[in-house]
């Protein structure tokens, strides 16, 4: 291992969660978190924020809501 630490395994872990690591990097990071369990609950943490980031993307507002958005929106045009 190449000396993974709590500091790296942190600062890397936004990368880690995306998939955006080079392969050696992302095993050190596992590895560290193999025994590590605050970087564990940190992981954990991020992937269930990502999953409901990406849940959220994916509904549709109400239609009385973006009606009501649209008409605040075209309110504040015409007044400005």
């Amino acid at each position: 291992m190449s000396g993974c630490d709590c500091s790296k395994a942190k600062a890397e872990l936004e990368e880690f969660l995306h998939g955006e690591l080079c392969r050696e990097d992302a095993a050190d990071i596992r590895e560290h978190m193999d025994g590590c369990e605050d970087c564990t609950t940190e992981h954990r943490v991020g992937v269930v924020l990502i999953e409901t980031v990406r849940r959220a993307c994916k509904e549709t507002a109400p239609e009385e809501l973006r009606t009501e958005i649209l008409a605040r929106i075209r309110l504040e045009q015409a007044t400005h």
